[in-house]
């Protein structure tokens, strides 16, 4: 019985190991996230400090997200931040917030934070280009519609809705 009761320990430990391949947010050598996040990783110290105020402090425009909400249905949204960087700091909560505010699927949602190199020891950001965090690239039908970079040209929920309206948006870094 001993034998049995150790060897399904034995498994169920392996089996956790194995989830964590997957690129689940760690913890870096310099205290930094990296991998896939959830919100959940932000509200917990040390992130927490920043993500709490920036998220309570934004004041959006409801009647954008009003507009925005029912866009969003059919988007998927990558996004790359870095809890080290202070534009991820101001702009990550600030874009939970909006997708809080128009019920957006976090199932359609994959945030990656990278360390200073803007890199993931998976190479989760290999082939999409990021330059600077954050970067949030959204897609319709498995398609780039348009990306926000490090800060908005208006604010983050008139910046999306320009995307996924089909409206003209250049990113703050794209040539005019």
């Amino acid at each position: 019985m001993k034998k049995i009761l150790f060897s399904l320990v034995l498994i169920l430990s392996l089996n956790c190991f194995a989830q964590d391949e997957k690129g689940i947010a760690i913890l870096d050598d310099d205290e930094n996230l990296v991998g896939i996040a959830t919100k959940a990783n932000f509200t917990e110290a040390p992130f927490n400090i920043w993500f709490h105020f920036n998220y309570e402090d934004y004041e959006m425009d409801e009647d954008t997200v009003e507009k925005l909400a029912p866009l969003l249905e059919d988007i998927t949204i990558k996004a790359f931040m870095g809890t080290w960087c202070s534009d991820s700091q101001e702009q990550t909560p600030v874009f939970y917030k909006v997708l809080d505010a128009a019920e957006f699927n976090y199932d359609n949602l994959e945030m990656v934070a990278v360390d200073v190199d803007k890199k993931t020891p998976d190479n989760l950001q290999q082939g999409l280009n990021i330059e600077r965090v954050p970067t949030f690239i959204l897609y319709k039908n498995g398609v780039e519609i348009g990306r926000f970079v490090e800060y908005p040209r208006e604010s983050v929920e008139a910046d999306i809705f320009k995307i996924v309206s089909g409206q003209s948006y250049k990113h703050s870094y794209e040539d005019e």
